[in-house]
């Protein structure tokens, strides 16, 4: 946590917020947490770079609303929320909707226990219960019935009416915070009563000095010159798809971590990236104007050595 504090410090992100999240913590604290619940707490290796876009999202989250974050892929939307819910402090639950994500999932659904019948609570109840942060990634992709469960929570009212059982209050150190794609296969538009109980944050595209920033931590050891070649091409991807040259399937960030990663084992920088980004698009001809790109900035014969000190 202190690393945290003292990681947003360095980054500008305004000392008054960060006070405000001291004491927000303190009364959050407050609400007891069993150890198997305080274990989900998240302790997040990567960092979300990106200033302004902290101090809207931790002023929105002090302020008592939930969080949309919407933008495309490659902008760090899991990475902020996992980071904010180690910030506030509070158990992280995540939800992946899919057409099959239904209102029991959600809030809870009746179990055999071995000799009686219980109630096993869903992520959406034990975030009400605990005063968890929750994690609603996909949400366009959700079906209207496992949304609709959500309106309540959402809102003013901050309660759950669980069938057959009874009406829960949402903690007051609950947020919720909901990501999102545009264009994805499977979403669609969220409907109006949803997204009002949102505060949206249109999640931009990760700066150049701030990826440069990313890379040394994580992977202190990578040698400059070549940190930089990786950041060029990440960017250089970008444009490309930007200009509908390529499609969106390569620009990814987590594949051109996992492809430095590679690299750090012992594979060689071409096989890595094909494996991590050229890979990830489908067409033959698409996946020629990638490894160009790839081999522009990055030579494919580069071992180990070569990019690590």
């Amino acid at each position: 946590m202190s690393d945290l504090i003292e990681f947003l410090k360095k980054e500008g992100v305004s000392t008054d917020l960060l006070d405000r999240v001291g004491k927000y913590r303190k009364t959050a604290d407050g609400i007891g947490l069993p150890d198997n619940i305080r274990r989900r707490v998240p302790e997040p290796e990567v960092r979300y770079y990106g200033t302004k876009v902290w101090e809207k999202a931790v002023a929105a989250l002090l302020c008592g609303e939930n969080l949309l974050l919407a933008g495309p892929k490659a902008t760090g939307k899991n990475v902020l929320a996992e980071n904010l819910a180690e910030l506030f402090g509070r158990p992280l639950w995540d939800v992946s909707f899919h057409v099959n994500v239904d209102a029991a999932y959600l809030i809870g659904t009746d179990t055999y226990d071995g000799n009686k019948v219980v109630f096993r609570p869903g992520p959406v109840h034990n975030c009400a219960t605990y005063g968890g942060f929750g994690v609603l990634d996909e949400i366009n992709m959700a079906r209207n019935e496992a949304l609709a469960v959500l309106h309540s929570t959402l809102d003013f009212r901050h309660v759950i009416d669980v069938a057959g059982y009874d009406r829960i209050h949402v903690s007051p150190a609950a947020r919720f915070i909901g990501t999102m794609n545009y264009g994805y296969a499977g979403t669609r538009d969220l409907n109006e009563a949803l997204c009002s109980r949102f505060a949206v944050l249109d999640m931009p595209l990760i700066e150049e000095k701030d990826l440069e920033s990313l890379l040394n931590d994580v992977f202190p050891d990578l040698k400059p010159k070549i940190r930089q070649q990786f950041v060029m091409l990440f960017y250089e991807i970008e444009k490309k798809a930007e200009a509908a040259e390529i499609s969106e399937r390569a620009l990814d960030l987590r594949g051109l971590i996992d492809a430095i990663r590679l690299m750090e084992k012992g594979i060689s920088s071409g096989d890595a990236l094909e494996m991590t980004i050229v890979n990830k698009t489908f067409d033959a001809y698409e996946r020629k104007l990638v490894m160009d790109v790839i081999k522009g900035r990055i030579p494919t014969d580069l071992r180990r050595a070569d990019i690590f000190d």
